[in-house]
């Protein structure tokens, strides 16, 4: 059942993403673009997912398990670390280059786009590279 829940959420949010026009590169861009032709829509989507998130983690904070029974795992973690914080900067630099960010990306590969098949290429190689950079003290021997 929480294979099906699954499938039916990402089916959900990837159709919101069409919808709203979060898949197409440009429609973020645009967003992006302050000192040419702004496209504020984003703004608006992005307000609408915050509240929607805002009541959600409220509900959610006062519950041990979830609608289908598993347990609740909230983050609970509240530092702004460097760690952080240059995570945000790369995740922002790819964003604004590439039009991209994981979820539409997805989507838009869904759909055949060249573009997005590079950037999820990329963002496949960046997250094998933060794998082994962050395994790689586990792998030395100890002194």
């Amino acid at each position: 059942m929480n294979v099906v829940t699954a499938l039916l959420s990402g089916l959900v949010f990837g159709l919101g993403l069409i919808v709203s026009g979060m898949a197409n590169p440009a429609k973020v861009l645009g967003f992006l673009d302050l000192a040419g032709a702004w496209d504020p829509s984003l703004a608006f989507v992005m307000a609408g997912a915050i509240g929607v998130g805002l009541v959600a983690f409220r509900i959610a904070r006062g519950r041990s398990t979830s609608l289908l029974g598993a347990p609740m795992a909230l983050p609970t973690n509240r530092a702004v670390d460097p760690r952080l914080i240059a995570g945000s900067v790369l995740f922002g630099i790819g964003w604004g280059v590439a039009g991209f960010c994981p979820g539409p990306a997805l989507v838009a590969l869904g759909f055949g786009a060249g573009k997005a098949l590079v950037f999820v290429a990329a963002m496949l190689a960046g997250m094998f590279a933060f794998e082994l950079i962050e395994r790689r003290p586990a792998l030395l021997p100890d002194a």
